[in-house]
Protein backbone atom coordinates (compact mmCIF):
# COMPACT_ATOMS: atom_id res chain seq x y z
CA UNK A 1 0.00 0.00 0.00
CA UNK A 2 0.95 3.95 -0.55
CA UNK A 3 1.88 5.68 2.28
CA UNK A 4 -0.34 8.49 2.25
CA UNK A 5 0.30 11.63 4.58
CA UNK A 6 -3.72 11.97 4.59
CA UNK A 7 -3.21 9.05 6.83
CA UNK A 8 -1.84 10.86 9.48
CA UNK A 9 -3.99 13.48 9.14
CA UNK A 10 -7.16 11.31 9.88
CA UNK A 11 -5.92 9.66 12.72
CA UNK A 12 -5.07 13.00 14.44
CA UNK A 13 -8.55 14.34 13.89
CA UNK A 14 -9.81 10.76 15.10
CA UNK A 15 -7.52 10.83 18.04
CA UNK A 16 -6.73 14.44 19.08
CA UNK A 17 -5.79 13.08 22.76
CA UNK A 18 -2.97 11.25 21.62
CA UNK A 19 0.42 12.61 22.83
CA UNK A 20 3.23 9.87 22.00
CA UNK A 21 3.93 7.29 19.40
CA UNK A 22 6.05 3.75 19.06
CA UNK A 23 7.75 3.46 16.34
CA UNK A 24 8.85 -0.20 15.57
CA UNK A 25 10.45 -2.66 12.93
CA UNK A 26 10.54 -6.24 13.03
CA UNK A 27 14.15 -7.26 13.41
CA UNK A 28 15.32 -11.22 11.74
CA UNK A 29 14.56 -13.03 15.27
CA UNK A 30 11.10 -11.05 15.06
CA UNK A 31 11.91 -8.84 17.80
CA UNK A 32 10.26 -5.37 17.69
CA UNK A 33 12.42 -2.75 17.94
CA UNK A 34 12.29 0.89 17.72
CA UNK A 35 11.55 3.95 20.25
CA UNK A 36 8.79 6.29 21.23
CA UNK A 37 8.31 9.59 19.24
CA UNK A 38 6.10 12.63 20.08
CA UNK A 39 2.85 12.69 17.60
CA UNK A 40 4.63 16.35 16.15
CA UNK A 41 7.38 13.93 14.50
CA UNK A 42 5.51 11.80 12.31
CA UNK A 43 4.37 14.44 9.60
CA UNK A 44 8.21 14.57 8.44
CA UNK A 45 8.01 10.74 8.66
CA UNK A 46 5.46 10.33 6.84
CA UNK A 47 7.11 12.91 4.16
CA UNK A 48 11.19 12.46 4.15
CA UNK A 49 11.13 8.79 6.45
CA UNK A 50 13.50 8.52 9.51
CA UNK A 51 17.54 7.96 9.25
CA UNK A 52 17.73 4.84 11.45
CA UNK A 53 21.06 2.63 12.69
CA UNK A 54 21.00 0.04 9.84
CA UNK A 55 22.62 -2.22 12.59
CA UNK A 56 19.30 -2.41 14.59
CA UNK A 57 18.69 -5.30 11.85
CA UNK A 58 22.35 -7.06 13.15
CA UNK A 59 21.78 -7.76 17.25
CA UNK A 60 20.60 -11.00 18.49
CA UNK A 61 17.75 -12.01 20.51
CA UNK A 62 19.17 -10.74 23.33
CA UNK A 63 19.94 -7.34 21.39
CA UNK A 64 24.37 -7.47 21.47
CA UNK A 65 25.69 -6.68 18.24
CA UNK A 66 26.53 -9.41 15.70
CA UNK A 67 29.23 -7.92 13.76
CA UNK A 68 29.39 -10.79 11.36
CA UNK A 69 26.40 -9.31 9.80
CA UNK A 70 28.27 -6.69 8.23
CA UNK A 71 25.67 -4.10 9.18
CA UNK A 72 28.08 -2.74 12.36
CA UNK A 73 31.46 -1.72 12.10
CA UNK A 74 32.10 -2.36 8.58
CA UNK A 75 29.48 0.00 7.92
CA UNK A 76 30.76 2.74 10.23
CA UNK A 77 27.04 1.84 11.59
CA UNK A 78 25.39 4.03 9.03
CA UNK A 79 21.78 4.92 9.20
CA UNK A 80 19.35 3.63 6.35
CA UNK A 81 16.00 4.96 6.07
CA UNK A 82 12.45 3.93 7.83
CA UNK A 83 9.29 4.55 6.75
CA UNK A 84 5.78 3.80 7.59
CA UNK A 85 3.86 0.73 6.76
CA UNK A 86 0.56 2.20 5.59
CA UNK A 87 -2.36 1.05 7.46
CA UNK A 88 -0.46 0.58 10.48
CA UNK A 89 -0.93 4.31 12.61
CA UNK A 90 -3.29 2.60 15.71
CA UNK A 91 -4.05 3.49 18.90
CA UNK A 92 -2.14 1.58 22.07
CA UNK A 93 -4.58 1.53 24.70
CA UNK A 94 -2.91 -0.78 26.95
CA UNK A 95 -0.46 2.06 27.70
CA UNK A 96 -0.87 4.51 30.40
CA UNK A 97 -0.29 7.57 28.46
CA UNK A 98 -2.10 8.46 24.89
CA UNK A 99 0.22 6.61 22.84
CA UNK A 100 0.18 5.16 18.97
CA UNK A 101 1.51 3.05 17.49
CA UNK A 102 3.15 2.95 13.91
CA UNK A 103 5.49 -0.04 12.13
CA UNK A 104 8.22 0.29 9.92
CA UNK A 105 10.16 -0.81 7.16
CA UNK A 106 13.68 -0.05 6.41
CA UNK A 107 14.91 1.12 3.11
CA UNK A 108 18.60 1.64 1.55
CA UNK A 109 19.26 5.86 1.50
CA UNK A 110 18.37 5.10 -2.28
CA UNK A 111 15.54 3.79 -1.96
CA UNK A 112 15.87 -0.14 -2.02
CA UNK A 113 14.55 -2.22 0.27
CA UNK A 114 16.74 -3.20 2.98
CA UNK A 115 18.31 -6.46 2.71
CA UNK A 116 18.05 -7.36 5.86
CA UNK A 117 14.98 -6.36 6.48
CA UNK A 118 12.67 -9.59 7.33
CA UNK A 119 9.50 -7.61 6.08
CA UNK A 120 11.19 -7.12 2.24
CA UNK A 121 11.61 -10.64 2.90
CA UNK A 122 8.26 -12.11 2.62
CA UNK A 123 7.05 -8.81 -0.01
CA UNK A 124 9.65 -10.99 -3.08
CA UNK A 125 7.94 -13.94 -1.83
CA UNK A 126 4.78 -12.64 -2.93
CA UNK A 127 5.64 -10.91 -5.62
CA UNK A 128 7.38 -14.01 -7.33
CA UNK A 129 3.94 -15.50 -6.91
CA UNK A 130 2.12 -13.06 -8.57
CA UNK A 131 4.13 -12.86 -11.11
CA UNK A 132 3.37 -16.16 -11.85
CA UNK A 133 -0.35 -15.17 -11.77
CA UNK A 134 -1.05 -16.42 -8.03
CA UNK A 135 -2.11 -14.91 -5.20
CA UNK A 136 -1.48 -16.58 -2.27
CA UNK A 137 -3.78 -16.19 0.52
CA UNK A 138 -3.00 -16.59 4.14
CA UNK A 139 -4.29 -16.92 7.57
CA UNK A 140 -1.93 -17.36 10.70
CA UNK A 141 -2.98 -19.15 14.23
CA UNK A 142 -0.51 -18.20 17.02
CA UNK A 143 -0.41 -20.31 20.16
CA UNK A 144 0.77 -18.77 23.25
CA UNK A 145 0.72 -19.20 27.43
CA UNK A 146 -0.85 -16.90 30.14
CA UNK A 147 1.53 -16.57 32.98
CA UNK A 148 2.06 -14.52 36.47
CA UNK A 149 4.99 -12.17 35.65
CA UNK A 150 7.19 -14.65 37.57
CA UNK A 151 7.01 -16.90 34.44
CA UNK A 152 6.18 -19.95 36.76
CA UNK A 153 4.26 -23.04 35.43
CA UNK A 154 0.88 -22.36 35.62
CA UNK A 155 -0.98 -24.85 37.97
CA UNK A 156 -3.95 -26.91 36.63
CA UNK A 157 -4.63 -29.88 34.88
CA UNK A 158 -4.41 -30.80 31.09
CA UNK A 159 -7.62 -29.13 30.28
CA UNK A 160 -8.05 -28.85 26.22
CA UNK A 161 -10.97 -26.78 24.78
CA UNK A 162 -11.77 -25.65 28.81
CA UNK A 163 -14.12 -22.65 28.88
CA UNK A 164 -13.59 -22.18 32.46
CA UNK A 165 -10.10 -21.21 31.47
CA UNK A 166 -11.63 -18.57 29.19
CA UNK A 167 -14.18 -17.62 31.49
CA UNK A 168 -11.68 -16.47 34.56
CA UNK A 169 -8.93 -14.55 31.83
CA UNK A 170 -12.76 -13.55 30.21
CA UNK A 171 -11.64 -9.60 31.42
CA UNK A 172 -7.83 -9.71 29.85
CA UNK A 173 -9.52 -11.70 26.52
CA UNK A 174 -12.65 -9.30 26.12
CA UNK A 175 -9.81 -6.36 26.47
CA UNK A 176 -8.04 -8.18 23.97
CA UNK A 177 -10.95 -8.39 21.27
CA UNK A 178 -11.93 -4.65 22.28
CA UNK A 179 -8.15 -3.39 21.43
CA UNK A 180 -8.22 -5.76 18.02
CA UNK A 181 -11.16 -4.21 16.96
CA UNK A 182 -9.82 -0.64 17.27
CA UNK A 183 -6.58 -1.65 15.70
CA UNK A 184 -8.90 -3.11 12.53
CA UNK A 185 -7.59 -6.83 13.82
CA UNK A 186 -9.82 -9.33 12.44
CA UNK A 187 -8.96 -11.74 15.73
CA UNK A 188 -11.11 -14.88 15.22
CA UNK A 189 -12.16 -17.43 17.23
CA UNK A 190 -9.97 -18.02 21.18
CA UNK A 191 -9.45 -21.55 22.53
CA UNK A 192 -8.15 -22.65 25.84
CA UNK A 193 -5.26 -25.26 24.13
CA UNK A 194 -3.50 -28.65 25.46
CA UNK A 195 -1.42 -27.40 28.74
CA UNK A 196 -2.34 -25.25 31.26
CA UNK A 197 -2.05 -21.65 30.58
CA UNK A 198 -2.16 -21.79 27.15
CA UNK A 199 -4.45 -20.75 24.86
CA UNK A 200 -4.55 -20.07 20.66
CA UNK A 201 -5.98 -17.16 19.04
CA UNK A 202 -6.62 -17.35 15.14
CA UNK A 203 -6.93 -14.58 12.76
CA UNK A 204 -8.97 -14.27 9.34
CA UNK A 205 -7.72 -15.18 5.65
CA UNK A 206 -6.64 -12.59 3.67
CA UNK A 207 -5.93 -12.40 0.23
CA UNK A 208 -3.40 -9.61 0.91
CA UNK A 209 -0.31 -12.12 2.28
CA UNK A 210 1.94 -9.55 3.50
CA UNK A 211 -1.19 -7.62 5.56
CA UNK A 212 -1.92 -10.97 7.29
CA UNK A 213 1.62 -11.11 8.39
CA UNK A 214 1.53 -8.01 9.44
CA UNK A 215 -1.57 -8.26 11.66
CA UNK A 216 0.18 -11.41 13.19
CA UNK A 217 3.18 -9.37 14.34
CA UNK A 218 0.30 -6.24 15.32
CA UNK A 219 -1.62 -9.09 17.23
CA UNK A 220 1.67 -10.36 19.35
CA UNK A 221 2.64 -6.74 20.36
CA UNK A 222 -1.64 -6.40 21.30
CA UNK A 223 -1.89 -9.86 23.33
CA UNK A 224 1.16 -8.93 25.20
CA UNK A 225 0.23 -5.30 25.88
CA UNK A 226 -3.01 -6.36 26.86
CA UNK A 227 -1.78 -8.63 29.27
CA UNK A 228 0.82 -6.76 31.39
CA UNK A 229 -2.01 -4.21 32.18
CA UNK A 230 -3.76 -6.85 33.45
CA UNK A 231 0.02 -8.25 35.59
CA UNK A 232 0.08 -11.08 33.49
CA UNK A 233 2.79 -12.23 31.23
CA UNK A 234 2.38 -13.64 27.53
CA UNK A 235 4.88 -15.64 26.38
CA UNK A 236 5.47 -16.82 22.93
CA UNK A 237 8.72 -19.06 23.62
CA UNK A 238 8.03 -22.39 22.05
CA UNK A 239 8.91 -24.57 24.88
CA UNK A 240 8.32 -22.77 27.99
CA UNK A 241 8.13 -25.79 30.40
CA UNK A 242 9.65 -29.44 30.24
CA UNK A 243 6.28 -31.23 31.60
CA UNK A 244 4.01 -29.24 29.10
CA UNK A 245 3.71 -28.86 25.15
CA UNK A 246 5.20 -26.26 23.49
CA UNK A 247 3.59 -23.27 21.17
CA UNK A 248 3.14 -23.30 17.74
CA UNK A 249 2.39 -20.81 14.52
CA UNK A 250 0.41 -22.45 12.28
CA UNK A 251 0.47 -21.24 9.00
CA UNK A 252 -2.91 -21.35 6.60
CA UNK A 253 -1.99 -20.85 2.59
CA UNK A 254 -4.24 -21.28 -0.39
CA UNK A 255 -3.51 -19.33 -3.77
CA UNK A 256 -5.91 -17.57 -5.73
CA UNK A 257 -6.11 -16.48 -9.45
CA UNK A 258 -6.98 -12.94 -10.04
CA UNK A 259 -10.69 -13.72 -9.68
CA UNK A 260 -10.27 -15.03 -6.82
CA UNK A 261 -10.90 -18.57 -7.43
CA UNK A 262 -9.35 -20.76 -4.74
CA UNK A 263 -6.86 -23.38 -7.20
CA UNK A 264 -6.30 -25.77 -4.28
CA UNK A 265 -10.22 -26.23 -4.44
CA UNK A 266 -11.67 -29.81 -5.20
CA UNK A 267 -14.09 -32.67 -4.25
CA UNK A 268 -11.14 -34.72 -3.67
CA UNK A 269 -10.38 -34.41 0.23
CA UNK A 270 -6.33 -34.15 -0.57
CA UNK A 271 -7.42 -31.54 -2.94
CA UNK A 272 -6.48 -30.17 -6.30
CA UNK A 273 -3.36 -31.07 -8.21
CA UNK A 274 -1.64 -27.78 -7.59
CA UNK A 275 -2.55 -28.14 -3.94
CA UNK A 276 -0.53 -31.45 -3.86
CA UNK A 277 2.28 -29.45 -6.04
CA UNK A 278 2.34 -27.16 -3.74
CA UNK A 279 2.80 -29.91 -0.61
CA UNK A 280 5.47 -31.55 -3.19
CA UNK A 281 7.30 -28.27 -2.65
CA UNK A 282 6.84 -27.50 1.70
CA UNK A 283 7.51 -31.44 1.55
CA UNK A 284 11.13 -30.97 -0.53
CA UNK A 285 12.13 -28.12 1.41
CA UNK A 286 11.01 -28.17 5.20
CA UNK A 287 14.30 -29.96 5.93
CA UNK A 288 16.73 -27.17 5.10
CA UNK A 289 14.53 -24.36 6.13
CA UNK A 290 14.01 -25.70 10.08
CA UNK A 291 16.14 -23.11 11.29
CA UNK A 292 13.11 -20.72 10.00
CA UNK A 293 10.59 -22.07 11.41
CA UNK A 294 12.72 -23.28 14.92
CA UNK A 295 15.16 -20.15 15.47
CA UNK A 296 16.21 -20.90 19.07
CA UNK A 297 18.10 -23.36 21.58
CA UNK A 298 14.91 -23.84 23.36
CA UNK A 299 12.62 -24.41 19.43
CA UNK A 300 14.24 -28.06 19.50
CA UNK A 301 12.58 -28.72 22.67
CA UNK A 302 9.23 -28.71 21.60
CA UNK A 303 9.98 -31.60 18.64
CA UNK A 304 9.00 -34.48 21.01
CA UNK A 305 6.53 -37.55 20.05
CA UNK A 306 3.12 -37.42 20.26
CA UNK A 307 3.18 -33.34 21.49
CA UNK A 308 1.09 -31.88 18.86
CA UNK A 309 4.19 -30.75 17.66
CA UNK A 310 5.23 -32.84 14.57
CA UNK A 311 8.70 -34.60 14.36
CA UNK A 312 9.03 -35.31 10.69
CA UNK A 313 8.54 -33.97 7.29
CA UNK A 314 4.89 -35.34 5.94
CA UNK A 315 1.38 -35.05 5.14
CA UNK A 316 -1.82 -35.90 5.80
CA UNK A 317 -5.86 -35.33 5.55
CA UNK A 318 -7.42 -34.23 8.38
CA UNK A 319 -4.59 -35.43 10.57
CA UNK A 320 -3.03 -32.68 13.96
CA UNK A 321 -0.19 -35.84 13.89
CA UNK A 322 1.60 -34.38 10.98
CA UNK A 323 3.86 -31.68 9.84
CA UNK A 324 1.53 -30.74 6.62
CA UNK A 325 -1.82 -30.29 6.75
CA UNK A 326 -4.86 -30.27 4.79
CA UNK A 327 -7.53 -29.89 6.65
CA UNK A 328 -11.10 -30.63 6.27
CA UNK A 329 -14.36 -28.74 4.91
CA UNK A 330 -16.07 -27.37 2.16
CA UNK A 331 -14.43 -28.29 -1.14
CA UNK A 332 -13.84 -24.54 -1.67
CA UNK A 333 -11.93 -24.14 1.34
CA UNK A 334 -8.97 -26.56 0.64
CA UNK A 335 -5.91 -25.43 1.87
CA UNK A 336 -2.79 -26.50 3.18
CA UNK A 337 -2.23 -25.93 7.19
CA UNK A 338 1.90 -25.60 7.65
CA UNK A 339 2.16 -27.26 11.52
CA UNK A 340 5.82 -27.12 12.01
CA UNK A 341 6.85 -23.32 13.27
CA UNK A 342 7.07 -22.70 16.77
CA UNK A 343 5.45 -19.68 17.96
CA UNK A 344 8.95 -18.27 18.71
CA UNK A 345 9.79 -17.96 14.83
CA UNK A 346 9.69 -14.56 12.52
CA UNK A 347 6.54 -14.62 11.06
CA UNK A 348 7.71 -12.96 8.20
CA UNK A 349 10.23 -15.23 7.51
CA UNK A 350 8.16 -18.17 8.11
CA UNK A 351 5.83 -17.06 5.08
CA UNK A 352 8.34 -16.49 2.99
CA UNK A 353 9.59 -19.72 3.14
CA UNK A 354 6.34 -21.33 2.94
CA UNK A 355 5.46 -19.35 -0.16
CA UNK A 356 8.95 -20.36 -1.22
CA UNK A 357 8.87 -23.95 -0.73
CA UNK A 358 5.03 -23.83 -2.42
CA UNK A 359 6.04 -21.70 -5.60
CA UNK A 360 9.15 -24.18 -6.12
CA UNK A 361 6.26 -27.23 -5.96
CA UNK A 362 4.14 -25.53 -8.52
CA UNK A 363 6.97 -24.56 -11.19
CA UNK A 364 8.54 -28.03 -10.98
CA UNK A 365 5.08 -29.99 -10.16
CA UNK A 366 6.41 -31.81 -7.17
CA UNK A 367 4.90 -34.82 -5.48
CA UNK A 368 4.36 -35.19 -2.32
CA UNK A 369 4.50 -38.75 -1.81
CA UNK A 370 0.88 -40.86 -0.29
CA UNK A 371 -0.41 -39.49 2.87
CA UNK A 372 0.05 -40.25 6.15
CA UNK A 373 -2.93 -42.37 7.48
CA UNK A 374 -3.51 -42.65 11.11
CA UNK A 375 -0.16 -41.97 13.82
CA UNK A 376 1.98 -39.88 11.97
CA UNK A 377 4.63 -40.36 15.00
CA UNK A 378 4.57 -43.87 14.09
CA UNK A 379 5.24 -43.08 10.42
CA UNK A 380 8.91 -41.36 11.50
CA UNK A 381 11.10 -44.34 10.37
CA UNK A 382 9.46 -43.67 6.81
CA UNK A 383 9.74 -39.91 6.69
CA UNK A 384 12.17 -37.35 5.49
CA UNK A 385 14.23 -36.78 8.75
CA UNK A 386 14.11 -33.14 10.46
CA UNK A 387 17.13 -31.68 12.11
CA UNK A 388 17.32 -32.99 15.46
CA UNK A 389 19.98 -30.16 17.02
CA UNK A 390 20.00 -26.11 16.59
CA UNK A 391 23.39 -26.96 15.52
CA UNK A 392 22.16 -28.89 12.89
CA UNK A 393 19.74 -26.85 11.81
CA UNK A 394 22.07 -24.41 11.45
CA UNK A 395 24.59 -26.07 9.37
CA UNK A 396 21.43 -27.03 7.10
CA UNK A 397 20.39 -23.88 6.50
CA UNK A 398 23.77 -22.78 5.57
CA UNK A 399 23.95 -25.28 2.76
CA UNK A 400 20.64 -24.16 1.24
CA UNK A 401 20.61 -22.74 -1.96
CA UNK A 402 16.76 -23.18 -1.18
CA UNK A 403 17.23 -21.04 1.65
CA UNK A 404 19.70 -18.53 -0.44
CA UNK A 405 16.98 -17.89 -3.00
CA UNK A 406 13.74 -17.88 -1.21
CA UNK A 407 15.45 -15.27 1.46
CA UNK A 408 18.19 -13.54 -0.41
CA UNK A 409 21.58 -13.99 0.13
CA UNK A 410 21.86 -10.99 1.85
CA UNK A 411 19.82 -11.81 4.25
CA UNK A 412 20.55 -15.22 4.42
CA UNK A 413 24.03 -13.72 5.30
CA UNK A 414 23.19 -11.62 8.28
CA UNK A 415 20.19 -14.27 9.59
CA UNK A 416 23.05 -17.11 9.89
CA UNK A 417 25.69 -14.74 11.46
CA UNK A 418 23.06 -13.94 13.83
CA UNK A 419 21.67 -17.62 14.52
CA UNK A 420 25.39 -19.06 14.77
CA UNK A 421 26.41 -15.99 17.74
CA UNK A 422 23.25 -16.81 19.37
CA UNK A 423 24.16 -20.81 19.36
CA UNK A 424 27.48 -20.27 20.55
CA UNK A 425 26.42 -18.23 23.54
CA UNK A 426 23.96 -20.35 24.17
CA UNK A 427 26.07 -23.44 23.82
CA UNK A 428 28.37 -22.18 26.41
CA UNK A 429 26.48 -21.55 28.81
CA UNK A 430 26.87 -23.41 31.93
CA UNK A 431 23.54 -24.36 33.52
CA UNK A 432 22.16 -25.37 36.90
CA UNK A 433 20.94 -28.65 34.85
CA UNK A 434 24.75 -29.32 34.03
CA UNK A 435 25.84 -28.69 38.06
CA UNK A 436 22.81 -31.11 39.34
CA UNK A 437 24.02 -33.54 37.00
CA UNK A 438 27.98 -33.39 37.27
CA UNK A 439 29.15 -31.08 39.84
CA UNK A 440 29.33 -34.42 42.38
CA UNK A 441 28.92 -36.97 39.93
CA UNK A 442 31.80 -36.05 37.20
Amino acid sequence: MTVSADELAAFRSAHPDIEAVQLFLTDPSGVPRGKTATLHELERLYADGRPVAGSILGLDITGRDVEATGLVWETGDADLLCRPVAGTLRPAPWLARPTAQLMLSMYTLAGAPAPADPRHVLAHAIERLRARGLRPVLAVELEFFVLAPSGDAPAGPIDAYSLARLERLAPVFDEVYAVARAQGLPVETLMSEYAPGQFELTLAHRDDALRAVDEAVLLKRLLRGVAAKHGLLVTFMAKPFTQHAGSGMHLHVSLVDDAGVNLFAAEDPAGSPLLRQALGGLHQTMAESLLVFAPNGNSYRRFQSESYAPTAVSWGINNRSVSLRVPTGPPTSRHIEHRIAGADANPYLAAAVVLAGVERGVTLGLDPGPPVTGNGYAAVAHATRLPRTWHEAIERAAGSAFLAEALGEGFLKVYLAIKQQECARFSAEVTEFDRSWYLHSA
